[in-house]
Parts: structure tokens; sequence; C-alpha cells
């Protein structure tokens, strides 16, 4: 009998957190030769769904409202993610059936900011996950008790399977079809839809996280533009302090208290985006980037990279640079 796959789909979906992995599921079918999925999407309520890019989705079923033997056929349940799905409220006969659908399939999860919805449906307490870079703060601050992989492309825990942003969806998917179908047909999925089999680096390498924005009061503010505008220079907590007129010591407990990092952890982050925007558009060696950015040598810049986005800088290059950002010799 095929494996039920279920897509819960948020009013205001996201289009591609459901038709990516819909389509890696349907591609397994043809290679499998025969079908292993019976792909459904269900509404929140009755009638089309209408995603965020105002296209419209004719659902297969209605949560809380399918028959009793259905529900119990599901395999593997997703909660497709939206823009809104933060501050989105789940009517509470959604939450039941989501409850009671994880507790009963193999498998449950969510893609992109879908994990909001399992959070408020009381599933994801003390879990190990993932979600979408730039909802990683506020997913925290809703479901304290989770322990979110920021980087991650996708988590498996238990019967807990998230994914990251949106395309993280298909890299789900792919590694599901392989948990059930084996290597040798999801890369043969993977050939056929001109995807990575296992995509290379995790999802910081694509976040712009903006904690490098000036934050705090005024004076701390300026101090910060200047750092920014001068990230090659040394940047000691007591010059940064004599700029603002404050000693060492409170400067750095000022300056944590109100921006959320150390001065030096501050400075690090500048100086890393710094070194992303030269990456992206020019063709400098990695020593020469490295000293207009404030790191002492290039291995150093490397660290301090890896750390921040997850890749080399050699990497990124290759991956975001423009035509002018052609690699040079060091």
């Amino acid at each position: 009998m095929p494996k039920i796959i279920a897509i819960l789909a948020l009013p205001g979906v996201q289009l591609l957190d459901v038709s990516g992995p819909l389509d890696v599921f349907a591609q397994a079918n043809i290679e499998a030769g025969r079908t292993v999925y019976d792909l459904r999407v269900i509404a929140c309520r009755p009638g089309p769904i209408r995603s965020s890019s105002g296209v419209r989705l004719l659902p297969d079923e209605v949560a809380g409202k399918t028959p009793e033997h259905e529900q119990a056929r599901i395999d593997t349940l997703l909660v497709a993610g939206a823009p809104d799905a933060a501050t989105a409220q789940l009517a509470p006969r959604v939450r039941d059936w989501l409850r009671t659908t994880a507790a009963r399939a193999r498998r449950f999860g969510s893609v992109c900011t879908g994990a909001f919805a399992l959070a408020a449906s009381g599933l994801l307490d003390r879990r190990r996950l993932t979600t979408h870079w730039a909802s990683v703060e506020a997913l925290a601050q809703v479901c304290p008790t989770v322990s979110i992989e920021a980087d991650s492309l996708y988590v498996r825990d238990g019967k807990l399977r998230t994914a990251a942003g949106v395309t993280a969806g298909l890299d789900l998917a792919l590694a599901l079809v392989e948990e059930d179908l084996g290597r040798e047909i999801a890369m043969q999925v993977a050939s056929q839809l001109v995807m990575f089999f296992k995509r290379p680096g995790g999802q910081l390498q694509f976040s712009r996280k903006g904690e490098t924005r000036p934050a705090g009061r005024s004076a701390l503010q300026e101090v910060q533009r200047w750092v920014a505008a001068n990230p090659a220079l040394a940047h000691r907590v007591p010059d940064l302090a004599e700029r603002v007129g404050l000693s060492p010591r409170h400067f750095a407990r000022l300056f944590q208290a109100e921006v959320g990092l150390t001065p030096a952890a501050w400075v690090e982050a500048v100086r890393v985006d710094a070194a992303r925007a030269l990456l992206e558009t020019e063709a400098e060696a990695p020593k020469r980037v490295a000293a207009r950015c404030g790191f002492a040598n290039a291995d150093t810049l490397r660290r301090a990279f890896i750390k921040h986005v997850g890749v080399s800088p050699a990497e990124y290059r290759r991956r975001f640079g423009g035509p002018s950002a052609e690699p040079v010799q060091a």
C-alpha cells in the first residue's frame, strides 16, 4: 500500500514549501517504477488555499474533517510554512488534528516556518530541529525548550524531521526518499531534478542576519557605524571606549547589554560582513581581503568566516561571486 505523504499548507503558504517536496516524492514514484507515495495537500479550512504568491491550491482534504481511517493511514506529515507563520493563529481544530496525526504517523515535521505550527501544537518541546535562519530567534522565544541548529538544512530527531528555508524542503524530501528507498533511487531523483544529492554547506551562507546593524543608544550606534566604515583598524575596547568618553570596563558592559554581543564579537561579525561584500564583488586575493577587513592573515579570515557563514571564503566566492569576482591567485 502506498505511503501517504500529507502536507498541511497554512493560509498564505509559500508555494515551493508545498510543490518542492511533492515533486521530489512524485519523481521517486517514477524512479521506483511504482506508486510508493500517495501525495495529499491538507488545508486548514475549506476552499482553495491562497499562497503568498497569489497562486491558489485546491486541497485534497481539510484538517480535522478527514475520515478517521484515512487520518490513521498518514505515514508522513509535513507542515509547509508561510511568511506570517510566526504570528498566525491556528484554529483549535487544526492544532488537535496536528497532535493526533503526528502521534500516529511514522514521522512528522515542517518545512521552513511550518515549525511555528508544530510549536503551537505542543509538538516541539525539548526537540532538536531547524527552521529558516531569519526565524531562529522568534521560534526560540515561542518555544524556549527547543534546540535549534541554525546552520542545518534539515534535522532528524526521532520521528521529527525539519527543514530550513523554502528550497531546503527539497533537501529534506530527498533525505526521506533515501530513508525509504535507498541511496540509488534518491540519487536518481536528484539527477532528474537537477539538484544536489547532498547540498554543500549549511543555510548560514545564505543568511543576512542583520546582527551588525547599529543598535543601542545613539553614542554606541555612532561607534558601530565608525567601525563598519573602517573594518581594517584595530578597534580595541579602550579605543572604542575613548570615542564615547567611557571607561573600557563600563563601555564593554554597556555595549553587551544594549547590543547583545561583546565588542570583540561584534567587530568580528562586522569584519566578516565586509569580507562577504568583497568576495561577492571583487577579485582580490584572500590575504588582501583579510587585510582590508581587519584580519591578521588569510587563515584568521578563514576561521572567522567558517564560524559565521559555514563555508570557507573560497567556497563562498565560487557560489556567490559575480562576474567581477573571479578568483585571483594569492
